[in-house]
């Protein structure tokens, strides 16, 4: 699971990686429930009992690829431990979280510049605010965002396969 708050190229990678691998890519953008969109449209950040559900059906479509085809890659904010603890849960297969950082003029300027989406730039601040960096016990990498996506995809793919022969 590419992690990270809006505008960190989650969805550049994970479709740059799953085309690389050969495996099914789910957006979870388009997992939210309409009225999520619509209050992230209207400027509001969304609250845990909004993610939930979300959260639940994208771990468990995550999981369903995996079965069917051996290897997934997901595109989720996946901002708190717990979230990621619920996505992992729901998806009942192992799972790896790869968090995508940039500083936040860097995240400002893509989002200011990433047309037609429903996220406003407004929201980068409660997203910083609620993120909570992948800790001890957490299979995560963190990776630059700003590096090309060959390159994130490469040191992804080096972890990943690492991790798991590990386990």
């Amino acid at each position: 699971m590419i992690m990270g708050v809006s505008g960190s190229g989650k969805s550049t990678l994970g479709i740059f990686l799953a085309d690389q691998l050969g495996a099914p890519f789910l957006e979870g953008d388009l997992f939210h429930p309409s009225d999520n969109v619509a209050k992230m449209r209207s400027g509001q950040p969304l609250d845990d009992n909004d993610r939930w559900p979300w959260l639940d059906d994208l771990g468990a479509a995550a999981g369903a690829a995996v079965r069917e085809s051996g290897l997934a890659v997901v595109a989720c904010s996946a901002l708190k431990r717990v979230y990621r603890e619920r996505l992992a849960a729901a998806a009942g297969v192992p799972v790896l979280f790869i968090l995508l950082e940039a500083d936040r003029d860097e995240l400002q300027h893509r989002l200011t510049c990433r047309p037609g989406h429903y996220m406003p730039a407004s929201l980068l601040g409660s997203q910083l605010a609620a993120l909570e960096r992948p800790g001890p016990g957490e299979r995560a990498l963190q990776l630059d965002s700003r590096l090309p996506p060959e390159r994130l995809a490469e040191a992804a793919q080096r972890w990943a396969h690492d991790t798991l022969l590990a386990s």
